[in-house]
């Protein structure tokens, strides 16, 4: 009995997998917050359709939750739970559609379409809707500087189409984030705009003509620029040349070191030069004059002698004649 309860339920699984596959439908529709959605649906071949039924699926497999039904006999019929806020777009057995008014997060979800047919039975088909939250974007000017922001969930992309921007992305307590991006304006702007957008839902776009007095503010804050720069370069013109003319004395001061100490140098050796020989003579002549004496005492000496003999021979002489 287990084992012909399963064939029946595999059965059953190929059966409306197929059937599933005659249904057209959007996988995914996206809608903001507020704003309307359309589920549609639509038979893809000619059946004996009895009644089109809408049904939300309930989150944790809790089942499914009858929303709307038509049928050939009564007609559209809107479930109490859901009157005032879905309608029919399209009422039809072989194209059905329906209209959720004024979409909040308890809508999101999946949605099954069932068309009802003999003997076939139900040809199903699911779309999601998945909900966003877009507010903005906002354009704010201030002097020369824009700003575009806008809060959304999941966090929006902001786009400004100028150069040099910032983004920022803060968190909010409800579940949004809000995404600011700021830019400077160009002198030659006279509009500009931004855009943005959550995941692949459309775009939203801003413009806002600049002012008379931002564009005066921007041209000022151009010519405060050129003037700062302008007195950054005269700055750095100054700081080199004074930079250069350190160096120079520097290095005239390191010169004049050096040929200070080399002629200092060169003076104290040709001072011990001078000094040295000085010296030398004067020991020679002191060691030469003790030799002369002697060599003059030797002739001294030799004279004496040889004046002896003379006079002796002299007083030979004398006596001879006197004798």
């Amino acid at each position: 009995m287990a084992r012909h309860a399963v064939i029946f339920l595999c059965a059953f699984g190929l059966f409306q997998k197929g059937l599933s596959a005659l249904v057209e439908t959007q996988h995914t529709v996206m809608a903001a917050v507020g704003e309307e959605s359309c589920l549609q649906c639509q038979l893809m071949q000619s059946k004996n359709v009895l009644q089109v039924t809408w049904q939300k699926v309930l989150p944790a497999g809790d089942g499914e939750e009858n929303i709307a039904t038509y049928t050939r006999k009564f007609g559209r019929t809107v479930n109490p739970g859901f009157n005032g806020r879905v309608e029919f777009k399209t009422a039809g057995l072989q194209n059905c559609s329906i209209n959720i008014m004024n979409v909040t997060e308890r809508d999101e979800g999946c949605y099954r379409c069932l068309f009802n047919t003999i003997p076939e039975g139900a040809f199903i088909g699911i779309t999601c809707l998945q909900i966003y939250e877009l507010h903005g974007p906002f354009l704010h000017i201030v002097d020369s500087v824009v700003s575009c922001s806008a809060t959304g969930r999941p966090a929006p992309t902001v786009t400004l189409p100028l150069p040099h921007n910032n983004s920022t992305s803060v968190a909010n307590s409800n579940g949004t984030f809000t995404v600011t991006v700021t830019a400077r304006l160009h002198d030659n702007s006279s509009e500009v705009g931004c855009a943005a957008r959550v995941l692949s839902a459309p775009q939203k776009e801003a413009s806002m003509t600049i002012p008379e007095v931002n564009m005066s503010a921007i041209k000022g804050s151009k010519e405060d620029s050129r003037s700062d720069n302008n007195g950054v370069a005269l700055a750095l013109i100054i700081v080199s040349v004074v930079l250069c003319c350190v160096c120079v004395a520097l290095a005239v001061a390191i010169a004049f070191l050096c040929i200070r100490r080399h002629l200092k140098s060169v003076s104290e050796k040709d001072s011990e030069r001078t000094k040295t020989p000085q010296k030398s003579t004067k020991e020679s002549d002191e060691t030469c004059t003790p030799l002369m004496k002697k060599e003059n005492e030797l002739r001294l000496r030799s004279s004496v002698k040889k004046e002896k003999p003379s006079e002796t021979s002299n007083l030979k002489v004398k006596k001879n004649l006197f004798s």
